[in-house]
């Protein structure tokens, strides 16, 4: 109930004052998404193991209900890249069957996850992760496109293993298809930014790839019939359901739930920054799941917010989600208007798309940024996400991208930090300290981190072979925790230090960490009279001591 009456506060304050104006600015963009997507939509259909029109009818259904639902005024969403490399998987194993019903149990998770205020999930994944993510799908993305791209068949089932099985067997591209998929990606890559606001690079390479496949006539794989419906043929129903072991499902449902969290909340959050408004990510999480839920009950496939297409819409003058529901009402009247000349689309054409496409979804400057900069850590968890993004289920990809960042942060945080030092007669001098003469039996160490079982060993071996040392002054301003391992591994060094004739004196003890020494016998040890609040006091006392 609070998540709907969010919602409804939501719709009012984004439609108050709302007027003609702001609507033609609506309708502008819209138009202008729409020509952005329709390309992509046929392209990310056909993709993914499924059909062009399954790909429209995804980004029209898409962008109706979940442009309506959405936690935002201006997510645009529908088939993504990014989708396609699981469904390519999934259509391959299952077939069109496997992706509808995948689709509609990712629907319920995410539908899930957004009643369990799941939205701010993608502010724990470290950035590294997500660029290493994406650049593995783009990878992905690529090497899908080859079969169709130079009209071959490649074996296996992950896309890896099939790029691998060209250098297997025989390997014999036509010329003609490949020469529409270059001519798709040159077109693309040279195509002016200036133009590309008005007519974008993607449509305009099919538009002159189809006059001039009208005039060359090459003998090409097609996209073939586009039906003038809505409801496709293939799609999802009651019997079906019944018909399968749900359960077979689950994961890729999960990973399609997944992708669809981390693709949508990370649109939201950086086109949030272009539009100068918060997403609500419980309320686009529950979006996504009622689209997805529905979708395949059309004949679509998985569909995700897109960074492509809102970023356009926002940039064309986007005021409010009508420009989402406008955006597939032009979509729906170009498949029924322009649903012969998509048919016409060379397959090679759409590969060409696609991968120019996984070219551009990288992170270019974020790559340049870790490498250029030479960050060990985010340079190994790019790394290790992209490897395992190519190799393994995108799930599985972002766990463990997610877990080694998390293991590094732990290492780091939980490392201790020994700095031994003599004494200095000048520094005590400037603090107005003057001893008659400054022994050089006298050590501070200065402890930063935590002490717990993982740094015992550490601090037992770096401070019990001082030699020369009478007075060992532990300085623990920068200790926050001390655990049960750290208290006997204290007591262990002081009973060293002893046996070698060191004397132990602490200072600068947080309250906490004091308390957990008094309770474990450590001040008994060696004497309130030795804990100090500060180093000065303790260099004092341990000259009387000598």
């Amino acid at each position: 109930m609070n998540l709907a009456r969010m919602y409804i506060s939501e719709l009012k304050a984004e439609f108050t004052g709302y007027n003609g104006k702001r609507f033609t600015k609506d309708l502008m963009s819209g138009l202008t998404v729409a020509a952005v997507a329709l390309p992509l939509a046929i392209a990310f259909g056909v993709g993914s193991g499924a059909s062009a029109a399954a790909g429209l009818v995804t980004a029209i259904i898409g962008g109706i209900i979940i442009g309506a639902l959405s936690g935002a005024s201006f997510q645009i969403s529908g088939p993504t890249g990014a989708m396609t490399a699981i469904l390519v998987t999934l259509a391959a194993k299952y077939g069109i069957k496997g992706i509808l019903i995948a689709c509609f149990l990712a629907g319920i998770m995410l539908v899930i996850a957004g009643i369990l205020k799941l939205g701010r999930v993608i502010y724990f994944i470290p950035s590294s992760v997500i660029t290493g993510f994406t650049s593995g799908i783009a990878i992905i993305i690529a090497l899908g496109q080859l079969d169709n791209f130079f009209n071959v068949t490649s074996s296996g089932n992950l896309v890896i293993t099939k790029f691998f099985s060209y250098f297997t067997k025989e390997f014999h591209p036509d010329p003609y298809t490949a020469a529409i998929g270059i001519l798709v990606v040159v077109v693309m890559l040279i195509w002016p930014k200036k133009w590309n606001e008005k007519l974008p690079s993607s449509l305009a390479s099919l538009i002159i790839v189809l006059i001039f496949n009208y005039f060359a006539r090459f003998d090409v794989a097609v996209v073939g019939d586009i039906p003038k419906t809505l409801f496709l043929q293939d799609r999802l129903t009651l019997q079906m359901l019944k018909e399968v072991e749900l359960w077979n499902f689950f994961i890729p449902a999960l990973s399609i739930a997944a992708l669809a969290m981390i693709e949508s909340l990370l649109c939201g959050a950086s086109a949030g920054k272009m539009k100068h408004e918060r997403l609500n990510g419980d309320l686009e999480l529950i979006a996504q799941g009622i689209g997805n839920a529905i979708i395949p009950l059309f004949g679509g496939v998985p569909a995700t917010a897109a960074i492509a297409r809102t970023s356009v819409a926002i940039k064309a003058g986007c005021e409010t989600r009508l420009t989402s529901i406008i955006h597939s009402v032009i979509l729906l009247l170009s498949m029924f208007v322009l649903a012969p000349v998509m048919s016409a689309i060379p397959l090679s054409a759409l590969s060409g798309v696609l991968i120019v496409t996984a070219w551009r979804m990288n992170d270019w400057e974020n790559i340049r940024y870790i490498f250029e900069h030479k960050f060990k850590s985010g340079m190994a968890k790019f790394l290790i996400t992209m490897g395992a993004t190519v190799v393994l289920d995108l799930t599985q990809a972002i766990i463990i991208g997610v877990a080694f960042a998390a293991i590094l942060i732990v290492v780091r945080l939980t490392d201790i930090e020994v700095t031994i030092s003599e004494i200095d007669p000048d520094k005590l001098s400037s603090i107005g300290i003057n001893l008659p003469v400054v022994s050089d039996k006298i050590r501070v160490a200065y402890l930063t981190g935590t002490i717990f079982f993982a740094v015992v060993d550490k601090l037992i071996t770096q401070l019990s072979e001082l030699e020369n040392t009478k007075v060992l002054i532990l300085s623990m301003r920068g200790v926050p925790v001390i655990d049960l391992s750290g208290i006997q591994g204290m007591i262990e060094l002081i009973h060293t230090l002893k046996e070698n004739g060191t004397e132990v004196m602490f200072t600068s003890v947080q309250p906490k960490v004091l308390t957990e020494m008094k309770r474990g016998g450590i001040l008994e040890l060696i004497g309130k009279d030795n804990v100090f609040g500060s180093a000065e006091h303790a260099i004092i006392m341990a000259h009387t001591h000598l």
